[in-house]
């Protein structure tokens, strides 16, 4: 049986996730405040109806699952109201703006045996289910941390700052590689352009194993990044999304042994290893897995549970920040 959806939102990327879910479902409902773009979305969807307003599309009893790709504020009500309705519910990044608020959308999900899935796109990205795949291995050996880079010249944000609007992707990144929660968390950041929104941030995570990680987050600065470095006592792995035929380099280096002069250590370098990735759209996979655990595969409680994880590191951070 062909799965029924609908989905609240339309902007640029709602409309990347429409398209994926008309491919492998049916995309039976669409709803967007802005009314200018009905004809355009109809035409595109004739199968779909079109609902004036959230809670209408709520109603239809056939509908088995919604898509929220609103803006973040409003996610968190309208993933609430979806789970109440019994719908399970694909829900853009981040799901909530509070720990107490994700909290909430994972019990009530639990309790209605629904699916609740944050879209952290980059989980399903082949690359970084590679890097996952080396650190799980343990080919890199003991990961001693983990940092991202993503910078670019814009898309400057006037609602949102650097934090909320670039970090949540590699902060899913971080936590989906080591698998456990920060117990230390600290931003320093600065708003340069619009006040109160934080146009650069650096952030600090330290986790009760002693690993850390760092992330340099920025619309403000010369190159495009969007890169992800993991160091082990082994080897070194690069996950660089910028790159069209080398997604994951694997470097052979590590600090090898202290020497006696001068405190120094001796490194030890060998191959460069370029592993072979998948080139599927990530969006495609990640919707496919949503559907799949609408269908009964999977680890629903997981899936929640790891968004959960997103959410109260990214409190955390934000409490720092705005003491900064």
């Amino acid at each position: 049986m062909t799965l029924r959806v609908g989905q609240a939102g339309l902007g640029e990327w709602g409309k990347n996730l429409a398209r994926n879910f008309a491919d492998l479902a049916d995309l039976a409902w669409l709803c967007d405040p802005a009314n200018g773009k009905r004809a355009e979305f109809e035409a595109r969807y004739p199968q779909a109806r079109w609902a004036e307003d959230f809670a209408e599309l709520l109603t239809d009893p056939e509908l088995d699952a919604v898509v929220v790709a609103t803006p973040v504020p409003t996610h968190y009500e309208l993933a609430k109201a979806a789970l109440e309705a019994g719908k399970h519910v694909f829900v853009e990044k981040p799901p909530a703006m509070k720990s107490a608020e994700i909290d909430e959308l994972v019990a009530l999900a639990k309790e209605r045996d629904l699916v609740l899935m944050p879209g952290h796109l980059l989980l399903y990205h082949p690359g970084v289910i590679k890097l996952k795949q080396l650190v799980d291995e343990g080919a890199l050996g003991e990961v001693l941390m983990v940092y991202g880079n993503r910078q670019n010249l814009g898309v400057i944000r006037k609602h949102e700052n650097a934090l909320w609007s670039l970090g949540v992707h590699d902060l899913s990144v971080i936590l989906y590689l080591l698998d456990e929660d920060p117990s230390e968390a600290v931003a320093h950041g600065q708003s340069l352009l619009k006040t109160g929104v934080e146009d650069v941030v650096f952030c600090y995570l330290r986790f009760p194993s002693g690993r850390i990680a760092h992330m340099h987050l920025s619309w403000l600065d010369p190159h495009k990044m969007r890169k992800m470095t993991v160091v082990g006592t082994e080897q070194m792995a690069v996950f660089d999304d910028m790159e069209l035929d080398r997604k994951v380099t694997v470097y052979e280096k590590s600090p090898w042994k202290p020497v006696d002069t001068y405190g120094e250590w001796q490194t030890r370098t060998g191959d460069i290893h370029i592993p072979k990735i998948a080139t599927d759209e990530p969006l495609k996979l990640e919707c496919r897995a949503f559907l799949a655990l609408v269908e009964g595969d999977g680890d629903r409680g997981k899936v929640a549970a790891d968004g959960a994880r997103v959410v109260r590191a990214l409190d955390m951070l934000t409490t720092s920040l705005n003491g900064s």
